[in-house]
């Protein structure tokens, strides 16, 4: 395998059927890629209670700073219909200019073009004066309990320090060079139940129907708006995304029903004070009668997921302009600065050095036939090489001027 072709790393873990929490191969493979350049592997299995275990890859290269850490994950999705592909999902298959297969682009696309971008710089100027790091978890696509938190940890514990850290999702929604993520909206979920007394729809003076509460409630979570968003941020948002009662009957009155929710807010709240403003809004929606008339107060309780996900905005000059100038060296484009978008592994990362996101162009991650261009690879492993090379002569000066 000739490591500075983008599209033969790609091709080799795309082959390996990785999809969460399988390892598939994907980091077996890797490894051995990273080997092949001078890096030393570290192979670790986490496990918990309630979920699977999880292999992940901790690789570096160099013993002295600076220090700069490449992160993502080689675990994928399912594939969906198999039979709607038009090309194997593991076969790597080039179509006019394209590589189809699952985790093309979301992530094994960016894992590849790091890959090529280092053994391209390595062959043309020899090992960066610093040392670089691979960070790759297999649990990114799953729940997130046995990957980069737990990993980020283990490598601390071991010493390891990093400058700046740059994860490869997907983070251009049309063209190469549109965006880079320098930061990410928390997110927030729960759960409201609304409690009723069941009967006959003929005699609803008989019952108490919970969606007519529910209804109440739920209006409330969403108007007025949470805010108007800030000059880092667009404004926060809570999607309802179920309202359940288990009930198949058309003439029965439920009990109870139950409505789940998100919130993607941005960085005027934490998820402390995002669930202190929602509990007084419910609490004074229960008491709107309008459409129970001469009800006691909606009977509910509201519950708030334990593992939510804090917002957070880089700052770091270096690494922000180091990436900007080799996307637009790159491909002559200035790409927006932005914190759209869901959560990352970077709500990790944020939490041991400054990190930001880039990678491809994301139009067909997780669908059926996930492909990329193989223009897109030779671009990211263009702008990956030059912003390599650019990190660490900006780090190396500023520890001078320092």
């Amino acid at each position: 395998m000739k490591l500075t072709d983008p599209a033969q790393t790609l091709a080799a873990l795309i082959r390996c059927p990785s999809v969460t929490p399988e390892e598939g191969g994907a980091l077996t493979t890797l490894a051995a890629m990273l080997s092949q350049l001078g890096f030393s592997n570290d192979r670790v299995t986490f496990s918990d209670e309630g979920t699977p275990d999880v292999d992940n890859l901790y690789s570096r290269l160099g013993a002295n700073g600076p220090h700069l850490m490449f992160a993502g994950h080689t675990d994928v999705v399912p594939v969906g219909d198999e039979g709607a592909w038009t090309q194997g999902p593991f076969g790597a298959e080039i179509v006019d200019g394209e590589m189809y297969g699952r985790g093309a682009v979301d992530m094994k696309g960016g894992i590849a073009c790091f890959v090529s971008a280092l053994a391209r710089l390595i062959e043309r100027k020899g090992v960066p004066e610093g040392s670089v790091s691979l960070l790759i978890t297999g649990d990114e696509e799953g729940p997130s309990v046995n990957g980069t938190e737990k990993l980020l940890a283990y490598a601390k514990a071991k010493g390891e320090h990093w400058d700046a850290a740059v994860v490869g999702e997907p983070t251009n929604p049309d063209q190469m060079g549109d965006m880079i993520k320098i930061g990410r909206r928390g997110s927030l979920s729960g759960t409201l139940r609304v409690d009723g007394v069941q009967g006959h729809v003929a005699y609803p003076h008989l019952a108490d129907n919970p969606l007519r509460g529910m209804v109440s409630l739920v209006d409330a979570l969403l108007d007025p708006l949470l805010d108007a968003g800030n000059e880092r941020f667009p404004p926060s948002n809570l999607e309802v995304t179920s309202i359940d009662t288990g009930n198949t009957a058309t003439n029965v009155i439920p009990a109870r029903t139950t409505a789940r929710f998100n919130i993607r807010f941005n960085d005027i709240w934490t998820a402390e004070t995002l669930a202190q403003e929602l509990r007084r809004r419910l609490e004074q929606a229960s008491k709107n009668t309008a459409l129970r008339p001469g009800r006691d107060p909606v009977r509910y309780s509201v519950e708030f997921d334990a593992r939510s996900s804090p917002s957070f905005l880089t700052r770091d000059n270096a690494l922000i302009e180091a990436l900007s100038e080799a996307v637009a060296e790159a491909t002559g484009r200035t790409p927006a600065l932005s914190t759209t978008g869901g959560t990352s592994d970077a709500r990790f990362i944020k939490d041991y050095c400054p990190v930001v996101e880039f990678g491809l162009v994301g139009k067909t991650m997780h669908m059926v036939d996930e492909r990329v261009a193989l223009s897109d690879l030779e671009s990211l492993t263009g702008i990956y090489e030059l912003f390599i090379e650019r990190w660490f002569e900006r780090y190396a000066s500023s520890a001078e001027a320092r």
